[in-house]
């Protein structure tokens, strides 16, 4: 009876716990409240799975409780328990996948009119790249990476000339305007996240990962790193700065170009 009262106060503690302690979510400031509905959906069928395991332990352990005179069936098997089991694990299962499924889909189909943000993680900072007056980022390539190219981008491509290099913990983005985040890392595994965004992705080395979100509030928004990624990783942090379309123009206008950054370095290398 100790074991059954255990599990039942187990089960009630849970219940009553969650309902009293609110949930401490940062305040969403972009467009994936889906994000939230997913993670609600979720909780409460894993939280009904919960209850009705636990409470079905605690009935057996009452029900089949040792008493004199009793015998043990011996049952090697059951055909229509496993049925019933694979069919429920199986629905179980589907309900929980559907919901994130189809926020997925939503998560990385890009609007056309979203604009391109690159994000290059390395231990332990994040650096930026923006596409410049013709619209497209030039070619990229990790083993280009050097002193005086930290991003790796091709010189010999005319198009990444003009593209907008930030090396700052800073990331300025206008508000209400879809943006496509490119995520690339040059050394280990990190994660871009921005939690008031409901946002984030792994950065594998070699390939390019990405998602897509819409500001919808103005602010200043912590970016940490999500993935292990070394000894310092807890100090991989940045910021995103969601300005109104004047002052984030101010800023873009203030950032060199990949052109103008090489064009500086070289005129500080010794004669």
């Amino acid at each position: 009876m100790a074991i059954v009262l255990l599990l039942v106060l187990v089960v009630v503690a849970s219940i009553v716990f969650h309902l009293l302690s609110p949930w401490w979510w940062t305040p969403i400031a972009s467009n994936w409240s889906y994000i939230d509905d997913t993670i609600v959906i979720t909780f409460w069928i894993t939280g009904i799975v919960f209850t009705l395991v636990v409470s079905f332990m605690a009935y057996c352990v009452w029900r089949f409780r040792h008493r004199p005179g009793n015998v043990a069936a011996y049952q090697p098997e059951s055909k229509r328990l496993e049925w019933w089991l694979a069919v429920g694990t199986a629905i179980g299962v589907a309900a929980m996948l559907a919901p994130g499924l189809m926020v997925w889909k939503q998560f990385v189909t890009v609007p056309p009119d979203a604009a391109t943000v690159e994000v290059v993680g390395q231990q332990w900072l994040w650096n930026y790249r923006l596409p410049g007056a013709d619209g497209r980022l030039g070619r990229a390539d990790t083993r280009a990476v050097s002193a005086d190219n930290p991003l790796g981008v091709n010189a010999s491509d005319a198009a990444g000339l003009d593209d907008v290099i930030v090396q700052s913990t800073e990331l300025h983005l206008p508000i209400g305007k879809p943006v496509q985040m490119l995520l690339r890392s040059i050394d280990v595994l990190h994660d871009f996240y921005v939690p008031e965004f409901r946002a984030k992705m792994d950065m594998v080395p070699g390939s390019v990962t990405y998602f897509w979100f819409t500001p919808t509030r103005t602010g200043s928004f912590e970016v940490l790193c999500a993935e292990l990624c070394g000894v310092a990783h807890s100090q991989m942090r940045g910021t995103v700065i969601v300005d109104d379309e004047a002052t984030y123009q101010a800023w873009l206008r203030e950032q060199p170009t990949f052109a103008q950054m090489t064009a500086s370095t070289d005129n500080d290398q010794p004669k």
